[in-house]
């Protein structure tokens, strides 16, 4: 009996992920963006407990692996899109032309966070660390903007807005390595990126809200920054 309820558990988690994200995407159409991103850290929370407890439990179920690919495009894929869909909605002004289909643009969030939700599932070489940018940083950033720095995004140009949507997208598929923050041990020689980048993070918390949606750009920027320090690094030693 409590096998066949422990075994239920890492899946009640995923579902706990699929309902925040939904939630999320409610409050993103009422415009309530404080708690859609409140939401999106919740299921970032449920998310990660939910392979957690399926490895502590010996759990793991095919069901799971896919109920956990679309709970993640609901909540970090769906939900950040309906976010910039409601602020663009806000940012255009209805006139009755082609303006007004702007908004449908940040819809491709949610696409391109499916394609690379069944990249990651059908990648074996993404154990330790990643190819494109994780579906749970792309939602946070876009949570965290709208919320931190909403006036700031209003005074900008719509197509700056645009290309961002389209780069975040691209970073999603993309091929470029991006670190994990998983540690195999404590050693400095081992760790110095993600000890590096976890000094910056708390710093840049006691911005509150802002400092999210900056972080996750200083994990792109990082990330980016040694990608290419090793690439030259390779063609030197050829």
């Amino acid at each position: 009996m409590a096998n066949r309820i422990t075994k239920h558990i890492p899946n009640t988690i995923t579902c706990l992920n699929l309902f925040s994200g939904c939630v999320c995407c409610v409050m993103a159409f009422w415009h309530l963006y404080d708690y859609a991103l409140l939401c999106i850290v919740l299921s970032a929370i449920f998310d990660f407990f939910d392979g957690l407890a399926a490895r502590a439990l010996n759990a793991h179920s095919i069901i799971g692996k896919d109920i956990d690919s679309l709970a993640d495009d609901i909540s970090f894929g769906l939900a950040p899109s309906v976010i910039m869909f409601s602020f663009l909605d806000d940012y255009v002004i209805e006139d009755g032309g082609w303006m007004d289909y702007v908004p449908f643009i940040a819809f491709l969030i949610a696409v391109f966070s499916a394609l690379r939700l069944a990249k990651f599932n059908n990648d074996s070489r993404q154990v330790s660390s990643f190819f494109g940018l994780p579906v749970p940083a792309n939602a946070l950033f876009w949570g965290a903007s709208v919320v931190g720095f909403y006036n700031w995004m209003l005074s900008l140009p719509l197509w700056v807005l645009i290309i961002a949507i389209l780069l975040s997208c691209w970073l999603l598929v993309s091929e470029v390595p991006m670190f994990s923050l998983k540690f195999k041990n404590l050693k400095w020689e081992d760790n110095k990126i993600r000890f590096v980048f976890l000094t910056v993070c708390v710093a840049l918390l006691f911005l509150g809200i802002p400092g999210i949606a900056l972080i996750i750009l200083w994990y792109i920027a990082l990330s980016i920054a040694v990608w290419v320090f090793n690439s030259h690094n390779s063609k030197k030693e050829c």
